[in-house]
Parts: structure tokens; C-alpha cells; sequence
């Protein structure tokens, strides 16, 4: 079993908490591997190959990520609030709208290496892992298209459902904005675009889809 460090943004973190999240989808960048080219079987499988290669063959790719029963520390935006004699006290951007307690977390002063920063933020892909609050355990690791995912995959990447219309949105209130719809693949789409660009949505590229559960609190 290994731990690795994933960064979440702040919707992702908010639903994460709220137990609306339990699949990541993260670019599948197999075009690492020189002149490789990928095609899809008939089954739905995946065929690297290149034009140089005489002989035909699978190539195995492991997750970067993890895979099952490994663990992931959830990276977000925080800023070290204060230190006291024994414990400091952090905040977490994505949760500044929550009260005091849902907001912040306390570690030992021993780990933290940061002084405190009242106005200052720590962006989520400098945090130690000492600042990590959530703690993630992996449950199945495949890949597939992009825009394979299923209304129900969608809804289980976050999204959340208003009860009066049965739309779906990123986060209440969103809806105001023209934000809402129907379709839990369309609003993951503005999700995906919001991220990666609208151009990366509409190539339909490979991606890891990652289900996860939350185990415990990173640090105590």
C-alpha cells in the first residue's frame, strides 16, 4: 500500500466533504511513450502501437495515481492561521464559507514547518503532507473516454442535485447563473472545461477514472 498526494480544487474538496464525491477523472497522458500511437479494439480496449514496431504486443500502464487499496492525500488551498505552544492551527480556502470548526484543523506544532500567514494562502500544489486533512483509500482504477461517463458517474464526481427541479449543479446557487441542467454529463462537462479548457472536453481525450472512499482525517 502506497500514499500519494492528488490536488482537488475547492468545489472538489466542498463535495468530497459532503460525501457527494467518490470519482476523479485525471488525463491519461500515454503519449509519454515515443511515437506511440493509441487505437481501441473492437472490446473497447486500448492498443499502443507504433508505426517502427514489427511485432504486436500489450503494453501495461501503471496508474501514476495509485492503484486499488492504495491511499491519496488530498491536496487543497490553506494557509497556517496561527501556532501556539503544542498545536497550530490551519485553514482550508474551501471551506471558509463553513463555521469556525468545519474550517479549520489543528496539527502538531512539531510537523508544521510553516510560519503563520493570516492573509496569506498556500496553493494546493505546495502542500506538505502534514497539512492534508482528507484522507482518500482507492477502490477501482480503469480508463475510458471521456465522454463515456454515465449520468450516474457524473452525479458520483460531485455534482450536486437541487431538490425543488431535480437539476444538477456544481454548488447551490449556480443555478442563478444559468449554471444548472437536466443532464449530469452536461454540468461535469463545464466541471471538466472549468479545468482543463473547453478544447480538452471537446477532444474526448483518455482519462483515469479513479473511485475512491473516504477513510479518515489525514492528520490527527
Amino acid at each position: 500500500m502506497k500514499e500519494r498526494g492528488m490536488i482537488f480544487n475547492g468545489e472538489m474538496v466542498r463535495a468530497i466533504l459532503e460525501g457527494r464525491k467518490a470519482q476523479t477523472r485525471r488525463p491519461f497522458n500515454w503519449r509519454r511513450q515515443p511515437a506511440m500511437e493509441m487505437a481501441e479494439r473492437d472490446d473497447g480496449s486500448l492498443w499502443p502501437w507504433a508505426e517502427d514496431c514489427e511485432r504486436g504486443g500489450d503494453i501495461w500502464f501503471a496508474c501514476p495515481f495509485g492503484e486499488v487499496g492504495d491511499r491519496v492525500w488530498v491536496r487543497e488551498t490553506f494557509r497556517v492561521h496561527s501556532r501556539a505552544t503544542d498545536f497550530a492551527t490551519l485553514v482550508y480556502r474551501a471551506s471558509v464559507r463553513n463555521s469556525w470548526t468545519e474550517q479549520t484543523h489543528r496539527v502538531p506544532v512539531a510537523v508544521c514547518n510553516k510560519p503563520a500567514t493570516a492573509d496569506k494562502w498556500t496553493p494546493s500544489i505546495h502542500m506538505p503532507r502534514w497539512a492534508s486533512r482528507i484522507l482518500l483509500e482507492i477502490t477501482d482504477v480503469r480508463v475510458e473516454r471521456l465522454h463515456s461517463i454515465s449520468e450516474r458517474d457524473a452525479l458520483r464526481e460531485g455534482l450536486f442535485q437541487l431538490p425543488a427541479s431535480g437539476r444538477y449543479c456544481l454548488q447551490p446557487g449556480m443555478q442563478y447563473f444559468g449554471m444548472a441542467s437536466h443532464s449530469a454529463k452536461e454540468v461535469y462537462s463545464w466541471l471538466w472545461a472549468s479545468v482543463y479548457g473547453e478544447e480538452s472536453w471537446a477532444a474526448n481525450p483518455w482519462v483515469w477514472v479513479i473511485e475512491f472512499k473516504r477513510i479518515q482525517e489525514a492528520t490527527q
